[in-house]
């Protein structure tokens, strides 16, 4: 069974970093395109950055510059490395993985807080 984990959330003042990272685990698979998504209270889920089975990276526009996607295809890991947070990008960071089965699916972790506050 397929397990998606994020750890390292937590409180951190405007101007601050923080480094997610994200561990897939389970039975022998393919891992094809990772990201993360962020979710504010009230408003909808979105995409914050992904890469690519070949590092092809994507960001959104309000985080560019500020935040470097990169995975480690032997640990199966995908990080987030945050740099001058802002208030706004308070929210739940979600990880995602595209892993092949019969076909590709995606799968969902459960979630890690980061707020930003002072």
């Amino acid at each position: 069974q397929v397990q998606v984990v994020e750890s390292g959330g937590g409180l951190v003042q405007p101007g601050g970093s923080l480094r997610l990272s994200c561990a897939v685990s389970g039975s022998t698979f393919s891992i094809g395109g990772m990201g993360w998504y962020r979710q504010a209270p009230g408003k909808q889920r979105e995409l914050v950055a992904t890469i690519g089975s070949g590092d092809s990276t994507n960001y959104a526009d309000s985080v560019k510059g500020r935040f470097a996607i990169s995975r480690d295809n032997a640990k199966n890991t995908v990080y987030l490395q945050m740099r001058s947070l802002k208030p706004e990008d308070t929210a739940v960071y979600y990880c995602n993985a595209y892993i092949k089965r019969n076909t590709w699916i995606a799968y969902w972790g459960q979630g890690t807080q980061v707020t930003v506050s002072s």
